[in-house]
């Protein structure tokens, strides 16, 4: 079943999660809603909820929980205060559908041998709306290095009930996708030549941004010139991409309308190839998206109206596509609803607290005139060092 069969016929979305013990979310709790905005103080944990959605994504798939584990700094550092105050990490999630709802639980224990986190635990279910009651769970034998739901997914010998959950869960928990668009470095992957035919997702560091551009000049024209477009309302000596494959690599360059000089990204701003890679991400078709995107501080380095133009083409892809944004711009804030807020504050212990904010607790604010950021600067809602 391909990724728009599954959102058209079932219309799900991951509802609500809970987490205790992956690195400061020591205990915490969230409904998610299709557009979610966390804010808070620098160091608050925001960016450790993103992190839990890319751990989730690559532990769904081969031999892939050991290299996020790898990648951030081995085992111990992914809970909370360490191993020895935090030995098992645990989670649930649910996915809520037009007919019902599945959920996934897991356990992660850490191992001492080489600094790598197992599974002692692993289940799931399926509850259909209006039973009353929840349904049991299917539980699977832990003690590996990988998850066996994706196993029992591809099993043809399971029975057909459970492969269809674990399917379900598999596809929507891999199609997290985390974006973070900060290295703008000499040596970062967006300023580097790219294999002209990684196009079919966008990468998490917009690598290969000039390739996925190339094929949406090759196959959604209009698409591509909206692209050119919406960066013009904010760039206005931008004069079109510039891109032409040389031995199967492409390199990213933009036309300037000023004397027709061509740039290379070495010579672009950092706040314009970040824009380049939002407003891109923001553009492509629902087949070249994930079905949950997380964009952390997506404001960096960007002008006030290219930031107005992101929340407005967020809120867009926000009607199909579930979005997770974190921020710390109150600009950025403004330009969403104080119902899509979720504030992130460090306790004495140097655990996150989430909290999910009404718009009705704040109503005589908003009454007077004050706006979300207001209210967030003045530390009425939080997230304030």
């Amino acid at each position: 079943m391909n990724q728009q069969h599954y959102r058209n016929t079932l219309q799900a979305s991951l509802k609500h999660i809970e987490i205790e013990g992956f690195r400061s979310l020591r205990k915490v709790s969230l409904e998610l809603r299709q557009l979610t905005v966390m804010i808070g103080a620098n160091g608050a944990g925001k960016s450790n909820l993103v992190r839990f959605f890319e751990m989730l994504s690559w532990m769904l798939k081969p031999r892939d929980l050991g290299g996020f584990v790898e990648k951030w700094g081995g085992g111990d550092d992914q809970l909370f205060m360490g191993a020895k105050q935090t030995p098992i990490m645990k989670a649930s999630l649910r996915i809520d559908s037009s007919l019902g709802f599945n959920d996934y639980r897991f356990g992660l224990a850490h191992s001492t041998a080489r600094d790598r986190l197992i599974f002692v635990e692993e289940a799931f279910r399926y509850s259909q709306h209006g039973r009353g009651t929840e349904a049991s769970w299917f539980e699977l034998d832990g003690g590996g290095g990988e998850a066996r739901l994706p196993e029992v997914a591809g099993d043809q010998q399971a029975p057909e009930s459970q492969r269809r959950i674990a399917s379900t869960l598999v596809h929507m928990l891999r199609e997290c996708a985390t974006y973070q668009f900060h290295d703008t470095s000499d040596t970062a992957p967006i300023k580097l030549r790219w294999d002209a035919t990684d196009q079919q997702r966008l990468r998490s560091h917009g690598g290969n941004l000039a390739a996925v551009l190339l094929y949406l000049r090759e196959h959604h024209f209009k698409r591509y010139a909206l692209i050119e477009r919406q960066i013009r309302r904010v760039l206005p000596s931008f004069g079109g991409f510039e891109l032409e494959p040389v031995s199967g690599k492409v390199l990213l360059q933009w036309r300037s309308k000023q004397g027709g000089k061509v740039f290379g990204a070495h010579l672009t701003s950092d706040g314009s190839l970040r824009l380049f890679c939002l407003v891109t991400l923001l553009s492509l078709p629902d087949d070249m998206l994930p079905d949950i995107i997380l964009i952390d501080e997506p404001e960096l380095g960007l002008h006030p109206a290219a930031i107005t133009l992101v929340a407005e083409m967020t809120e867009s892809v926000s009607e199909n596509h579930q979005i997770i944004l974190s921020t710390q711009s109150p600009y950025l804030v403004d330009c969403f609803d104080l119902d899509d807020i979720v504030v992130a504050d460090f306790d004495d212990e140097g655990a996150t607290d989430l909290r999910q904010l009404d718009s009705s607790d704040y109503s005589e604010w908003l009454k007077e005139g004050f706006t979300l950021s207001d209210i967030w600067l003045q530390n009425v809602i939080g997230g304030r060092p």
